[in-house]
């Protein structure tokens, strides 16, 4: 299993129930589909033109023409939305003025993107295509369109962070060490997003600057003219390898089967001898890594690393109190609609508003506002150690903070269908209602706790372990010594960097844990401090 953490919920022990569909399968955040009229900066030179955007369920940003909006007869054209958040309008002009100079070097007059409408703009911004700008109406319509886009980004990007498959964890695993064996140690957020896309940014990486140096030699023309068409070749050779990604994933799909077949069956006869194996030779290293992974602890990690530690402990512990704060108030609105005889209409609207609580992206904002409060904080602070994965980070802690309130809304629906009967009056039903919600809290601080630590441990080891990795690259020369004894046993399973890795992940594990233990122990977390649910609300 790599170093990459995983923040969704799932995990033994957990008194929370999770939200499930039909089949029994947990259900994965979806991304709520948004629709309306905007202008979209298109063309060359650049025009403001109408559209109408659909973001659909499944991360898919579509828009027409906006004269045939009612029949949608022709998609103009789509996206899949990237892993950058959307940005503000003046980010926009700055990137087009530093990408189009004009001939004597100074930026040119932006005069087309001035043009009403573009009060309300929405900027997309793409680490290897061509950038998107959007205008609403209003800023109400702006605002929507912000909370569904950050929404769906967030989702999209972290589909493989979530997943509980062995495969994806493996993906990751084998991405992280290819760029391992080129020289990249440090967590980035390349990563982000599908495995296609996974795949396509790890290659676009490497392939656009040689193409961007050979391109924009022969391209005609000055300034701006060749900005744009540079532009539009980088989104082509994405676009083209992004495809090729794509198919090769899905014609592999047969043999990735087979050979996983083919690996487990091979793994069963001889697991406990290559477990044997791995501890004998597992000791050997740790005897000779010793004394300079020691050294690198003591120097270049244990200085950093309780700093770390306590902003990551109090950016998770702020998104979770934020979501008890939400969860107490949804409840007491329940229990008060409850005890006000409703009408059984609106009674069973108010019910279906608080399922809905953990997919409103208006009202979680706050949730997911506390977790980025701290993102350029943890960016100095895990610069040190080549660490450039704070998105990642940040999306982790938000994709924590919505699991965590399905799974409390979940529980406290399902508890409150066991206890409420036709025989209650609204006084009694409210009455059960708030012997729920106190349980309901209770599962929600036990549950909170684990996963902060789990979350935080995580992260810890994911920013530390590929930096202590690249500062003993030398040690690696000792590895051939144990090589013999690892390969006689045959199985692509067991391999000597593997047990090196494992190796310095044990002595990076004692230290986190215990910088946890001090930081846990001292904390005045909100998530561990009991209070009336009921006045929450009030």
């Amino acid at each position: 299993v790599g170093c990459r953490p995983s923040c969704s919920g799932g995990q033994a022990g957990q008194q929370l129930r999770r939200r499930r569909r039909e089949g029994g399968r947990c259900k994965l955040p979806r991304v709520r589909e948004h629709r309306g009229a905007l202008m979209h900066l298109q063309g060359h030179p650049p025009r403001w033109q109408p559209v109408f955007c659909v973001l659909r369920g499944d991360g898919r940003l579509e828009w027409f023409r906006h004269k045939e909006v009612r029949g949608c007869r022709r998609r103009d054209r789509f996206w899949r939305l990237p892993s950058c958040p959307p940005r503000h309008h003046p980010e926009y002009l700055r990137l087009l003025d530093a990408l189009c100079p004009d001939s004597s070097g100074r930026a040119p007059e932006a005069e087309p993107l001035l043009e009403a409408p573009v009060s309300f703009p929405l900027f997309l911004q793409h680490p290897f295509r061509r950038h998107l700008c959007f205008s609403a109406a209003t800023r109400e319509e702006q605002r929507a369109w912000r909370l569904a886009l950050q929404g769906g980004i967030r989702l999209r990007g972290t589909v493989l962070q979530r997943s509980q498959a062995p495969a994806a964890r493996a993906f990751l695993e084998a991405v992280r060490l290819y760029r391992q064996h080129r020289g990249h140690f440090g967590e980035d957020d390349v990563t982000l997003g599908s495995d296609a896309e996974v795949l396509t940014a790890v290659l676009v990486r490497g392939l656009l600057p040689a193409t961007r140096a050979q391109s924009l030699r022969g391209l005609r023309g000055a300034g701006r003219a060749r900005a744009w068409a540079w532009t539009e070749l980088a989104d082509a050779v994405y676009a083209a390898v992004l495809a090729g990604a794509s198919a090769g994933l899905r014609a592999f799909q047969p043999e990735k089967d087979e050979l996983l077949a083919s690996l487990d069956r091979s793994l069963r006869p001889d697991l406990d001898q290559m477990l044997q194996l791995r501890a004998r030779v597992a000791g050997r290293l740790r005897a000779d890594v010793q004394g300079p992974l020691k050294a690198c602890l003591r120097r270049k990690v244990d200085t950093q690393l309780s700093q770390v530690t306590q902003t990551l402990l109090s950016t998770v512990e702020a998104a979770l109190d934020a979501v008890r704060t939400l969860l107490a108030q949804g409840m007491y609105r329940l229990t008060r609609h409850l005890r006000g005889n409703p009408s059984s209409a609106r009674l069973r609207r108010e019910v279906y508003e608080f399922g809905e609580m953990p997919w409103d992206p208006e009202l979680m904002r706050k949730c997911y506002r506390e977790a980025e409060r701290s993102l350029g904080t943890l960016g100095q602070l895990a610069a040190p150690f080549g660490f450039l994965g704070t998105q990642s980070l940040v999306f982790g802690v938000q994709d924590l903070a919505q699991q965590l309130m399905a799974n409390a809304v979940a529980t406290f629906l399902q508890l409150a269908d066991q206890c409420l009967t036709t025989s209650l009056d609204c006084q009694q039903a409210a009455e059960q209602l708030g012997r729920v919600g106190g349980r309901v809290l209770k599962k929600f601080q036990s549950d909170g706790e684990a996963e902060q630590r789990r979350c935080v441990r995580g992260w810890l080891l994911s920013i530390s372990l590929p930096f202590v990795l690249s500062q003993l690259q030398r040690n690696c020369r000792t590895l051939p010594e144990f090589e013999g004894d690892v390969l006689a046993m045959g199985s692509q399973a067991l391999t000597i960097e593997g047990i090196y890795e494992d190796v310095i992940r044990e002595a990076l594990l004692q230290r986190i844990d215990r910088e946890l233990k001090k930081g846990l122990g001292t904390s005045d977390s909100p998530c561990t401090q009991e209070a009336p649910w009921h006045q929450e609300g009030a």
